[in-house]
């Protein structure tokens, strides 16, 4: 039947019949899918993976303490302030557990600059976070007192009872149950304490560099983390053997003037001494105790400053009766020295 036309305009051309591709063989289809599942791999084995499904970022949990802490109990859900975040991170960097031992040795060629104290509180504050496999070790020829403000065990034995069974605890038969005989555990801070001998002479108590070796060797196979107390003499080859196996230094000082030069010389000293002890010397963390409690906040900032150009990070820690005489624990510190040994350790632990 004829299609009406209007006059004037031009006829319509008739449409194309469709046209429908044909379906892609089989072989092709198989061909593109191996090409896609190859490609996705290709991207795995670079790097780059597919967004989980499971990933979720963390939510900061809400904020515990101050004011907001408060009303966060009645029902509020504000996040922490600045203090408080700051305080986490330093949890945060203590409670981490690296691939491997690590060992901190604690110096100062003074004796009275605060060596004890702070191996004692580091090693508490990384047990607290970071849970066991603690060990603060007296590397101290000359009548270290690492034992005398730490707790005794069951037993009195120390380092020179321990060296004989070094074979043995370094075996295949060696259990890290079997180092309760030497060391002394400090059953509310959770870390051990390896002592020397302090009421034998000197030389009676005298340890060559391959027992500090022997000694070290063992600490790592049962500890995650070693923090060494060390003599004043810098030019005992134990004491030299001692920095030899030190992945990170502390120095630690007062804010006595004497106290304070001996520490920064002996800075010196290891810049001179090789290249990796000079990597330790600018990569060691100092921590200034303020001893005598009537010394001004301007003598604490002082020592700080003058610091502050010899090593990665400086920690001030305020005075405190606790740290006088006596065991040590750092529960029984004030809440602000307690803080300050948080920080110190976790200028520690960002050193690994």
């Amino acid at each position: 039947m004829p299609q009406h036309q209007t006059p004037g305009v031009p006829p319509t051309p008739p449409l194309p019949a469709p046209t429908t591709a044909p379906p892609p063989a089989p072989n092709a289809a198989a061909a593109e899918s191996a090409s896609s599942a190859s490609s996705r791999r290709q991207q795995r084995e670079q790097g780059v993976g597919r967004r989980s499904f499971l990933q979720e970022e963390r939510r900061e949990e809400p904020a515990r303490q101050g004011g907001r802490g408060l009303l966060n109990r009645v029902g509020f859900s504000l996040g922490p302030n600045a203090r408080e975040r700051a305080v986490r991170d330093d949890e945060h960097a203590v409670s981490r557990h690296w691939p491997g031992p690590r060992t901190v040795a604690v110096v100062n060629g003074k004796g009275g600059a605060g060596k004890t104290p702070a191996t004692v509180l580091l090693s508490a504050v990384f047990a607290q976070y970071g849970g066991a496999g603690v060990l603060a070790w007296d590397n101290n020829q000359t009548r270290g007192t690492l034992g005398w403000r730490t707790e005794t065990g069951a037993h009195d034995r120390t380092l020179l009872e321990l060296l004989p069974q070094t074979q043995r605890l370094l075996g295949a038969q060696g259990q890290s149950a079997d180092l309760a005989h030497f060391v002394h555990h400090q059953p509310q801070e959770k870390y051990d304490v390896l002592r020397s001998k302090p009421i034998r002479l000197a030389h009676e108590n005298r340890l060559r560099p391959t027992d500090v070796d022997s000694i070290h060797a063992i600490a790592a196979k049962f500890y995650r983390l070693i923090i060494i107390d060390s003599g004043n003499d810098e030019s005992d080859p134990m004491w030299l053997r001692m920095i030899d196996l030190a992945d990170q230094i502390v120095v630690a000082t007062t804010t006595r003037d004497d106290h304070a030069e001996a520490g920064a010389l002996l800075l010196e000293a290891l810049e001179d001494r090789d290249e990796r002890s000079a990597r330790l010397a600018r990569e060691s963390v100092v921590i200034v105790s303020q001893a005598d409690p009537k010394a001004s906040p301007a003598e604490v900032t002082d020592v700080i400053a003058g610091y502050q150009p010899l090593a990665r990070e400086v920690v001030g820690i305020p005075f405190d009766r606790e740290m006088v005489d006596g065991h040590l624990r750092l529960r029984a510190l004030a809440a602000p020295t307690q803080r300050s040994w948080l920080s110190a350790a976790a200028a520690v632990a960002r050193g690994f």
